[in-house]
């Protein structure tokens, strides 16, 4: 028995040193370890605490405290490493220099490389860009086209005929391409007739319906009253622009209208017209050389002795000539109007005595005056009457089939 036991205790002593037994699990969840054996790679844990506790007695003290309590061991050893780190890190190893002066954090001079001058070269006295200069004529163009257009004042004699809605309309299909400001003043005798007023509300132009209250023996006195009369309106209520006498029954172009926002005092131009005898074209107006007048086209004996050789739709002036005299110098300040003390034929040539003075303050347009830009045809419908049964008394009864 005594050996059996004896037996028993050494096999029990072999088991617990034995690794295999200290990695053994048991079934309640709790397993034995030996910190020292883990700890150490030899399993002397004794050993290295006298080694150790000489030099860091208090840290290997902690280090035993935390594995008998049983701490995670990866805990225990990233303290340790921090420890070991921490030491060593404040422990002074060598001389470090510690005079730190601001120079040592100055950035470096940046200097631009050298550059041979030479005072023979050229002097530059002006620099050009080379940049397209569309966009400054563009520019110049923009502005030109905000400037305001000069107001054209159109002045229409009319008188109650056959063919006067016919001209009327005519005239202002004409004014209505016209770009504005324009002002179309129709001068009626003696009273406004309803029917020229309703023709002038659906004109879409802008007009002056005038009056002429003097009483007119003959055509050429009613002409030369009405114009009289629109020049009147013009001077009291101080319109300013460029006034043309434009007859209802005259044929224009468009150009003609554009063109006269050119002249600044005076302008003229050739104009075509029918010959009495009403075969053959006739041309009256002046010879330009550019824009200056030099000559008079005529073709009639008669109208020799006249000073200015010019049809009364061949001109256009500033209307400040009429009520602004110190403007243009003028001598006297005479009221500017048509005689009709004078012969016919002779009122274009006495009205532009007291325009200007001779050719050198007039503008011939269009350049060189080479192109005829309105028509005089001289058409006399004073007589023409409406044709029977254009007027009927009741109104047509007209019966159709229903199909």
């Amino acid at each position: 028995m005594a050996a059996l036991a004896g037996g028993s205790l050494m096999a029990s002593i072999r088991r617990t040193l034995s690794p295999a037994y200290h990695d053994r699990s048991y079934q309640n969840g709790a397993g034995f370890s030996s910190p020292s054996h883990k700890f150490l790679p030899n399993g002397n844990s004794k050993h290295f605490s006298s080694s150790s506790s000489t030099h860091f007695p208090l840290l290997f003290t902690a280090i035993n405290i935390v594995y008998r309590k049983g701490w995670r061991r990866s805990f225990c050893r990233c303290l340790f490493f921090f420890l070991i780190g921490f030491v060593f890190g404040i422990t002074p190893f060598g001389h470090i220099d510690t005079d730190i002066q601001a120079k040592d954090f100055a950035f470096p001079e940046l200097k631009p490389p050298p550059v041979n001058f030479q005072l023979d070269d050229q002097i530059v006295t002006s620099v050009s860009l080379g940049v397209s200069t569309r966009l400054h004529e563009e520019k110049e163009a923009v502005q030109e086209s905000i400037e305001p257009l000069k107001q054209l004042i159109i002045v229409s004699p009319t008188y109650n005929r056959a063919f006067q809605a016919y001209f009327l309309n005519r005239l202002a299909q004409v004014l209505k391409l016209v770009k504005p400001p324009l002002v179309w003043i129709v001068v009626e005798e003696k009273a406004a007739s309803f029917e020229t007023a309703e023709i002038l509300r659906k004109t879409g132009v802008m007009y002056r319906h005038v009056v002429s209250t003097s009483n007119s023996s003959s055509v050429k006195d009613r002409g030369v009253h009405q114009r009289n009369a629109a020049l009147e309106h013009i001077e009291r209520h101080k319109l300013d622009g460029i006034v043309y006498f434009a007859d209802d029954d005259n044929v224009y172009t468009l150009e003609l209208f554009e063109s006269l926002r050119t002249i600044s005092r005076f302008g003229t131009w050739p104009v075509a017209m029918l010959a009495p005898s009403k075969n053959k074209a006739i041309l009256e107006g002046p010879v330009c050389n550019g824009s200056q007048v030099i000559g008079w086209h005529t073709n009639e004996r008669s109208k020799r002795v006249r000073r200015f050789h010019v049809d009364m739709s061949g001109f256009a002036f500033n209307s400040t000539i009429l009520w602004d005299p110190k403007r243009w110098r003028r001598p006297f300040s005479n009221p500017i109007r048509q005689l009709d003390t004078v012969k016919e034929g002779f009122q274009e040539t006495t009205f532009i005595e007291q325009v200007v003075e001779d050719e050198s303050q007039m503008e011939g347009t269009p350049a060189g005056c080479s192109r005829i830009l309105n028509w005089h045809l001289h058409l006399d419908t004073g007589k023409l009457a409406y044709p029977k049964g254009w007027l009927l008394e009741k109104n047509l009864e007209v019966t159709l089939p229903i199909k």
